[in-house]
């Protein structure tokens, strides 16, 4: 059985042909279980925090088929430690035979999977002739999402806003130097301050945070643009507010993964601000051309795409990071 690194997985993928193999697999479609969450309780004893298990499990049929499961821990109190909260590792394995064939890590493989699985919906959301992208956040998941949207349009111009402004200054410094040899071209990145004027004047807002409260104002919102959401990854998040749900044409990675558990999708429905029928399609839909995204002659929509992660998505990234080596 084969071994990948962080760094292995990185090197392994390729941002483009990634973005093809989500499309592809989501035009076929695989088993993909509801994922499972698992309590930990009191993991280090009496009074410490409870841990998290979570599982994920898809899966394809016939010849060639691979079996893939996420396995990935959340122990809160590794802090304490100098250690992550989170670690993640990815088994992928022969779905004839059930031989192992390959262990990845889990944390790259869901970064880069995240990313692109972002790229795909823009592929089909955004304009194709998005210039300047937002983005809200400056973690792990920051610079992924800003490179794979540089990749899929012609983005020239980045803004970088987080709560902390010296952190959007550090990553809008390392991404002005790596960037355009990465894109083959130049670009211009730099932090901003006021993060209602970079709505008002981005073409794609990509947001990546634990945030709670809304970040994406739909008073600030223009004609044409596209919204990324990315994290608020449970009901108790959010990343934008009822009006930016209401002007907007939403769409979803997966239905079952978000009206079960993206904040944005489920605190709009409670509140009433769209009802299940506003989400007009999932990325299933979009790629088997069930449901239209933006028609090209569709330039003044508002369109919003909100992820939660899928299975599915890790079984692609998987396959190709071991065939691609």
């Amino acid at each position: 059985m084969r071994i990948l690194s962080a760094a292995e997985v990185d090197a392994a993928l390729d941002d483009v042909v990634l973005i093809d193999r989500l499309d592809a697999l989501f035009r076929a479609g695989c088993e993909m279980p509801p994922r499972h969450h698992h309590t930990v309780g009191e993991p280090a004893g009496p009074g410490s925090a409870d841990a998290t298990l979570l599982l994920m499990p898809a899966w394809t049929r016939g010849v060639g088929s691979r079996l893939g499961i996420k396995v990935v821990t959340v122990f809160p109190d590794n802090g304490n430690q100098g250690l992550p909260a989170i670690y993640g590792q990815y088994v992928l394995l022969d779905g004839g035979t059930g031989q192992p064939l390959a262990l990845l890590d889990g944390t790259m493989l869901t970064k880069r999977r995240t990313a692109c699985a972002s790229g795909l919906a823009s592929r089909y959301l955004s304009r194709a002739d998005s210039h300047r992208l937002l983005m809200i956040g400056t973690g792990a998941l920051a610079p992924e999402l800003v490179r794979v949207h540089a990749k899929v349009r012609p983005i020239g111009e980045v803004m970088i806003w987080g709560r902390n402004f010296d952190k959007a200054q550090h990553l809008a410094s390392e991404l002005a130097r790596s960037l355009p040899a990465k894109l083959g071209r130049a670009i211009s990145v730099r932090p901003v301050a006021d993060r209602e004027d970079g709505i008002a004047s981005a073409d794609i807002i990509s947001c990546a945070t634990l945030s709670k409260t809304p970040l994406v104002a739909g008073a600030r919102l223009g004609a044409g643009q596209h919204i990324d959401l990315v994290g608020a990854y449970t009901p108790h998040m959010r990343e934008s507010d009822d009006r930016a749900m209401r002007r907007a044409r939403v769409f979803v990675d997966t239905r079952a993964g978000a009206l079960k558990e993206a904040g944005d999708i489920v605190q709009a429905l409670t509140s009433g601000a769209i009802a299940e029928t506003d989400i007009i399609a999932d990325l299933y839909e979009l790629a088997r051309g069930e449901k239209n995204g933006r028609a090209g002659s569709d330039n003044a929509a508002i369109t919003l795409f909100k992820s939660v992660g899928a299975a599915l998505e890790d079984l692609a990234a998987a396959e190709l990071a071991v065939t691609a080596r």
